[in-house]
């Protein structure tokens, strides 16, 4: 029903069943818009998850209240009409559940890049995004003290040479900078090829092609100084070569995996890492005795020692035997340092 200003009222947040519905009619209108020929109401009842009166009340409500254009009927199927589905559109602002965090995930985002010359380039995207929100919850304004996003180890970056990056990487230009190795404290001078900005741990990343080296390198944002976008074209590598090199282990520093890594955690610790998404080829398994055996592809091991040692006593690794050794040297030096008089 059209309220006074002439916008449709739609289900409001904050209820299970509301946002059921908004997630099915959302569903529904793209399986419709989708399909060219008419889906029958068993077929819904199947994508949707939901009883066939369930799918019946939302064809209604999509055809009745939100003006779509259905035709068809219980035998042969629902569809939209040919000549009117093309440019039908669900009125006002609909979002999936993943759409909705997805925009709450941007809003924090911005909202944590600090108070300098950033942020400030991006308060508009940010108030844009707080007004889809706040129209989503039908509300006058988005109540951004409602959500947190608490920040872990977050590292500051120089807002100067975060733009050079995200310029270099967004307009395919080479970019040189000077780069701080975290391990070795070594300063160097970079020239690369951009190929994808990544957000990891509260942390940014440059996944890049390094013309010295001749090959994928990943590096922190925070330990480059003096970044500067060139004239020079950058090399661009197809998304199956980054991916195989990017992705194919574990954690930020993956590359070509050397190996699987099998870790056994106690029955209370399995109750967290069995919920945990370490890698996306991770193998998973419950034992018999509650424990928890997770095995993961690495190449460095570094970032996978420091993962599994916050487990402390809760994590053992089975195998490798290299990495078994690493993670046991890992602690014997820990312990030496509360070993002094």
């Amino acid at each position: 029903m059209p309220t006074r200003t002439g916008r449709r009222k739609r289900p409001r947040l904050g209820h299970n069943h509301g946002m059921d519905k908004i997630e099915r009619i959302t569903s529904l209108h793209r399986i419709l818009k989708a399909s060219r020929y008419p889906v029958t109401v068993k077929r819904l009842q199947e994508e949707l998850g939901c009883s066939r009166a369930t799918v019946y009340r939302d064809l209604a409500y999509l055809r009745d209240a939100l003006m779509a254009p259905i035709e068809g009927d219980g035998e042969a199927g629902f569809r939209y009409n040919a000549s009117e589905g093309d440019r039908f559109e669900l009125p006002g602002l609909w979002l999936s559940s993943e759409e909705l965090y997805a925009l709450l995930a941007a809003q924090q985002l911005l909202v944590r890049t600090g108070g300098g010359v950033l942020s400030g380039a991006l308060a508009p995207l940010q108030k844009r995004i707080e007004g889809l929100l706040a129209d989503h919850a039908g509300v006058s304004q988005w109540p951004v003290d409602r959500v947190r996003v608490i920040p872990h180890r977050g590292r500051h970056i120089d807002e100067a040479s975060f733009r050079a990056v995200a310029s270099a990487v967004l307009e395919r230009r080479q970019l040189a900078f000077e780069y701080r190795a975290r391990s070795t404290d070594e300063r160097t001078r970079r020239l690369v090829s951009p190929q994808r900005i990544t957000h990891y741990r509260d942390n940014w990343y440059l996944d890049a092609w390094d013309h010295e080296r001749q090959g994928l390198r990943s590096f922190a944002v925070d330990r480059m100084g003096q970044a500067r976008a060139l004239d020079e074209p950058a090399k661009d590598l197809s998304n199956d070569d980054l991916n195989h090199h990017l992705a194919s282990s574990y954690g930020i520093f993956s590359g070509e995996p050397k190996g699987w890594a099998t870790i056994v955690f106690s029955a209370k610790a399995a109750r967290w890492v069995a919920d945990e998404q370490w890698h996306s080829k991770q193998q998973g398994r419950m034992l018999s005795d509650g424990r928890y055996e997770l095995k993961v592809p690495y190449s460095v091991s570094r970032e996978l020692l420091m993962d599994i040692l916050h487990y402390g006593a809760d994590a053992e690794i089975v195998e490798p035997a290299v990495l078994r050794e690493q993670a046991k040297s890992l602690l014997e030096l820990a312990l030496a340092n509360y070993a002094k008089a």
